[in-house]
């Protein structure tokens, strides 16, 4: 077996069995990857290579920015869930117009909105994992300080 072939099944069982917060980090670093990647086709000197670079990962931005939208649970995520299905309808549109104008002001944008979240959402999942600290050893900490 190739080493691209070993990493390739590594990434597709890694993916099977995550948890579903680590699958939505997952998800936000491939969107993130994608317009970075994007991102690399302006600076090409070659018409035909620059639109093809930058098509091809602004689709694929997009198609993940939408697998993020269609998995929020409106019913259960109330405002938090619409907010995040807005934004996530927002920087739909703005890798289209990127994509469509092949401009990168709004591939920017996104990414810089894209971190903000993939932040938050990281520090929550490390915070989840992280053992409670109890009331009592909290005081203590804060008395040794």
């Amino acid at each position: 077996m190739h080493a691209a072939d070993r990493w390739k099944a590594y990434r597709q069982i890694s993916t099977l069995t995550a948890p579903a917060g680590k699958i939505v980090l997952m998800l936000f670093d491939g969107a993130l990857q994608s317009l970075e990647r994007a991102l690399t086709g302006f600076s090409h000197d070659d018409p035909a290579q620059a639109n093809m670079i930058i098509h091809n990962n602004l689709q694929r931005a997009q198609e993940i920015v939408r697998e993020l939208n269609y998995a929020l649970n409106m019913e259960q995520g109330g405002q938090c869930a619409a907010t995040l299905r807005q934004l996530y309808d927002y920087f739909d549109r703005r890798i289209w117009d990127s994509n469509l104008r092949k401009r990168r002001d709004g591939v920017d944008e996104v990414i810089r909105h894209l971190n903000v979240l993939r932040d938050a959402w990281a520090t929550m999942l490390r915070q989840q994992e992280a053992p409670a600290e109890t009331p009592a050893a909290v005081r203590r900490d804060l008395m040794l300080a």
